[in-house]
């Protein structure tokens, strides 16, 4: 450990449980996996996370930014940086007529819910995402023919400069699970939502909807990131691999999931190791019987 460079976070984050050492990645992200991270920061403020960076900048050392872990697979060996998670600490949101305001830290799901009780609609494709505002901007997160393109207005982004953006929709160019904020390593700090006003009671029975149909197809049950690989054009992930015959193949503790063949899950105590080991061979499969390339989805930490 560079006591110097501890000693410099600690000045920045003085609250205790600010900065954590040697904390386990699998206490937080949703497929329980993961290694220590060297060092472990929750600034509760922008100016402390723009702080934070100049010292990591300043010191060379690598950092991550977290949020609810949702869409990651930690390496076993943890992370040698700083991991910097913005969930906890910064996860306000406000409405304000038909815009939602929201924290870069603030839940997808808590977001949905608010606008509903609010009457309004546009987000409700979001109601069973489990990441937060910020990173699903960072990948333009969508299911259910909806996406965050729909409906962020604009975003106020940190570069890797320390400099504040306020972007439009436009200029955050959001296509399928990919943004210029990924492209120029920025971070999110904030979102507007644009929304609109809609009908109660059909808003939240569509949101109904969607959770009975989460339910019955993903394999809620056990731990996992999500979706495992990006939708292959003109094909569907999860078929192709139900197709190769691969529904239920296991590594270790690593399976791919008898109710979702999209989703890799975590049954009790997988590795990170198991994981990439069924990818390759679940790609591999794919591959042979297809001709398809299955492009990881799930984001790689501490590889």
């Amino acid at each position: 450990m560079k006591q110097e460079f501890y000693e410099k976070l600690c000045e920045i984050l003085r609250e205790e449980g600010q900065v954590l050492l040697d904390e386990p990645l699998k206490k937080h992200t949703t497929f329980r996996i993961g290694g220590p991270a060297k060092y472990f920061c929750l600034p509760g403020t922008w100016e402390e996370l723009a702080a934070v960076i100049r010292v990591c900048r300043e010191f060379e050392e690598s950092y991550y930014i977290l949020g609810n872990g949702s869409n990651i697979l930690a390496s076993d060996q943890g992370y040698s940086g700083v991991v910097i998670q913005i969930f906890q600490n910064r996860n306000e949101i406000r409405i304000e007529g038909t815009r939602l305001y929201a924290d870069a830290g603030a839940l997808l799901v808590k977001a949905s819910h608010l606008a509903a009780r609010e009457g309004l609609t546009g987000l409700e494709f979001a109601s069973g995402i489990p990441g937060t505002i910020g990173g699903a901007l960072v990948m333009n997160a969508g299911a259910y023919g909806g996406e965050m393109k729909d409906v962020v207005r604009e975003a106020l982004v940190l570069t890797e400069d320390g400099e504040q953006l306020r972007l439009s929709g436009e200029q955050l160019e959001l296509g399928y699970r990919t943004s210029s904020i990924a492209r120029q390593r920025q971070i999110v700090l904030e979102a507007v939502l644009e929304l609109k006003q809609g009908d109660k009671t059909s808003i939240e029975a569509r949101m109904k909807e969607l959770k009975e149909a989460r339910t019955e197809k993903q394999p809620l049950e056990y731990p996992s990131a999500g979706s495992t690989f990006k939708r292959p054009e003109g094909h569907f992930a999860g078929k192709l691999i139900m197709d190769a015959g691969l529904r239920g193949f296991r590594v270790g503790d690593a399976q791919v999931a008898e109710k979702h063949c999209g989703f890799l899950i975590n049954r009790g105590d997988a590795a990170a190791e198991d994981v990439l080991a069924l990818v390759s061979h679940v790609q591999k499969e794919v591959r042979n019987q297809f001709g398809v390339e299955l492009e990881l989805e799930v984001k790689l930490l501490g590889f």
